[in-house]
Parts: structure tokens; sequence; C-alpha cells
């Protein structure tokens, strides 16, 4: 199948590269030429685990191709999808400019029909107006072209998304008429061979059921922060607690971990669109207001123990600081608590060296020449002269270091743990001064 993908950050690239991957002929459209320029040469703009494989191996199979001209890819593909970005506007609205340029120009050039596929995460709504603005495009045009209209929404997690689109939990398909439903079904049959994971429903379901499954994610992340900061003040330790209620299989055991709040490019923005379109309505989802809330509060948190420790001025203090992207197996630093850690540490004097595995061009993309922020090629290299460390993102090279050497370098044996990687009882046995989440 002939397939056109408008835009190649982590959805659009990784949607593009593995349907080409099971024979699909695909063309991504970007109107970055620096992105399409970096592709072509064999690069991917992005850093998610076994997508620059896949890509160069469907570039060579011929199956994978790139563009910045709207109307070659409009003309290219019956099925076009739309995975662009949707940033949120001054309101916490998403802001859906990309989308509807997007579908318009699929309607300035289409030459027969389409199936307009919205994969960008998008409010209760956005498929009226998508088909709206390919209506507007093909009357001025003076064309009769039949086209449709279908939601199918994302559940693709960053440092995951290339296996998350392999081996999907379930595929949702919002559609009204049966020629495009057939089509997806042709399209996602090579990724449920083993059973039948294709949910069908109205688009205005599917566009609701991807923000509802971010919000409970978000929700969980959220309340387990908030009963970790009271079991400290209960003399309670978290990590026990998320045990007794995990193996409860009503709760289960995914996203109770308690840590620094949560980030990223989903979650902070999708929470507050669906705020926003509750608003708009007339509801007022005060659940998700408390979740956002709570999270501001928690990216806070890391900096308020090391005031208690070390006092409101941090002026000549030093902090070694390991992680910066949101989570691990990413670069991405969008709403990252590393960013709120680190400029809370500028605001009170302080100076951070700060060491990630792949975010620090990213991190200095944001910082800039920044003289109160350095960068080290290796963890242990960020503890000299550092009064403490400060674990901001959960990476696995992180879970077993040499505490004997952490405690004898750092100028004082004083640790931050945002993401609880570590035991209490080890900590206090290398003699290290230990602040978690939530731990005894």
């Amino acid at each position: 199948m002939k397939i056109t993908v408008v835009g190649t950050g982590y959805v659009g690239l990784v949607s593009g590269a593995c349907l080409a991957d099971v024979g699909n002929d695909v063309l991504c459209l970007d109107l970055d030429a620096n992105k399409i320029r970096v592709l072509e040469e064999g690069g991917i703009p992005i850093h998610e685990p076994g997508l620059l494989d896949i890509v160069r191996r469907n570039v060579a199979a011929g199956r994978l191709s790139f563009t910045t001209d709207p109307e070659r890819a409009a003309r290219f593909g019956t099925v076009q999808f739309i995975a662009v970005g949707t940033p949120p506007d001054e309101d916490g609205s998403a802001d859906l400019k990309y989308v509807l340029a997007a579908a318009r120009n699929i309607g300035r050039y289409m030459d027969g029909y389409r199936v307009v596929v919205d994969k960008s995460t998008v409010p209760v709504g956005t498929g009226d107006q998508v088909r709206a603005a390919i209506a507007e495009e093909l009357e001025a045009r003076g064309a009769q072209l039949a086209f449709s209209v279908v939601s199918n929404p994302e559940f693709l997690k960053e440092g995951a998304a290339v296996d998350d689109f392999m081996r999907p939990d379930r595929i949702i398909v919002g559609a009204e008429d049966e020629r495009a439903i057939e089509l997806m079904r042709e399209l996602y049959g090579p990724f449920q061979r083993n059973h039948e994971k294709l949910l069908v429903m109205d688009v205005k379901s599917a566009e609701l059921t991807k923000y509802a499954a971010n919000a409970m994610l978000a929700t969980r992340i959220s309340f387990m922060n908030e009963l970790a900061n009271l079991a400290e003040t209960l003399g309670a330790d978290i990590e026990l607690v998320r045990q007794g209620i995990g193996s409860d299989p009503r709760i289960g055991w995914h996203f109770l971990y308690a840590g620094c709040g949560y980030g990223g490019s989903c979650f902070p923005k999708d929470v507050k669109a669906l705020v926003r379109t509750g608003h708009d309505r007339g509801h007022d989802l005060l659940i998700l207001k408390a979740v956002e809330e709570a999270n501001g509060a928690q990216k806070r948190r890391l900096v308020d123990k090391i005031v208690a420790r070390f006092g409101e001025d941090l002026s000549g203090r030093r902090f070694a600081l390991w992680g910066l992207a949101f989570k691990p197996d990413t670069d991405d630093m969008r709403d990252a608590p590393s960013r709120v850690v680190i400029e809370e540490l500028f605001r009170r004097g302080a100076t951070v060296v700060a060491y990630d595995p792949v975010a620090m061009n990213e991190a200095r993309r944001i910082f800039g020449e920044e003289p109160r922020l350095a960068y080290v090629e290796r963890p242990m290299e960020a503890l000299p002269d550092a009064d403490a460390l400060v674990i901001v993102t959960e990476w696995k090279e992180f879970r077993s270091p040499d505490f004997e050497r952490i405690a004898g370098v750092l100028r004082q044996p004083v640790v931050f743990d945002g993401r609880n990687m570590y035991d209490p009882a080890v900590m206090r046995r290398y003699g290290i001064e230990y602040y978690g989440i939530g731990r005894r």
C-alpha cells in the first residue's frame, strides 16, 4: 500500500519506518528541510532505540523516502497520516495550526480517493475540522473527490516506540464509513496476526480515548507522588506501599513509582488540553486539575530537600546531576523535571555538573552557553568537588554504581534520589546520607 506520513517527529518517523518495514511504500513529508537532510544523509533527527536501523534498512530497500514537497506527498499515498505537533496554546488548549495546515495541503493537491488519518494527539472534534478544511480546498479547486477522515491515535512510549508500534496492545480506529475501515484493517493486518487488536469506534470516541489514556497514567503518577510525600510525614515507606497495592490485580504494577514528577511531550500537554476541553464545555475536571498541580509541586520536591539540607542560600555550592531527559532511553527534555531542578538551583546561587547518556546536546540547546552548567562524559566525572549527587532520570547505568567511590569522591556523601533507585539500608551501609521520595 502507498502511504504518506506528514511529520517526521517521534510519531511520524516511527510510524512511517515501521509501516515500510512490513512492505508498504512510504513517503514521509516534513517542511523542516534540516530534518529531511539528516534523514537523506542516513541519520535520524531524534533518539529512539532501534529506529535508525529500521530507517536505514527500508531506505536501502526503496520502501521509505522523504520529501519537503506537500504536492508530491498529497499525490503519493492513498492513506495520508497526519503526525505533526500539537503544542499547547497560551490557554492550555492544543494548537491545531499544523494539523489543519496539513489537511489543507492534502485537499489542495490530492488527485484521488484519500483516507486522511489523524495520528497526532488532538482534541475531540478535530476530525470535523480536518474534514471541513479538506472540503474547503476541494471546493476552491472545483474538484469532486471522495475522502474519509479517520482518528487513529498513537500509544507509543518514547524509548520503546518501535516495539510499541510493531507489537501494539490495541489499535484504535475511529471511522464512520466501511471503505476507510477496511483499508485500516488491511493496513494493520501485519501487526495483529496473533489475535484481533483493532477496536473500531466513532471518531470522537477515538479522539477522547487517547486523552483519557494519558490522563489516567498521569493521575496514577501524581497519586503515588502525593502518597509518597504523605509517607515521609508518617514514617512509612512508599516502596513497601507500592508493593502492597500493586499486588492487587485490580490496581496492577504499572505507573506506581513515586518520583520527582512526570514530563515529556505527552502527559503535561495532554492533561492541560483535556482540562481546557472540559472548561470550554462547562465541565470542571477537578481531578485532572489536581494532577497537574501536584506534578508541578513534585518537580520542586528534590530542590525542597536540598534546601532543607543545605539552606536556602546555595551560593558556592556545586551539585552533580545524573539524568537530564524526562525519562530513560530518550533525549527529550520537554517539561523534564531536570529543567526545574537546574533552574531552581541556579536561582539560589548553585552550579551544576550534569551527565546524561544521550540528552546533553539537547540540554546545551535549551540552556545555551550557561557558565553555571557544565557537562561530563561519564557519570563519576560529575562527582569531584560536588556537595551532593542529585539523580533525576532512572537510566539503567545508574542502577548499580560504585557506592564506595561515590561516598569517597563527593565533598560530602549526600545523595538526593528523585527516582528511588537505591535501597536506603544499602546507602547507610556505605555511609551515604540518602534522601529518596517517600522512603523511610
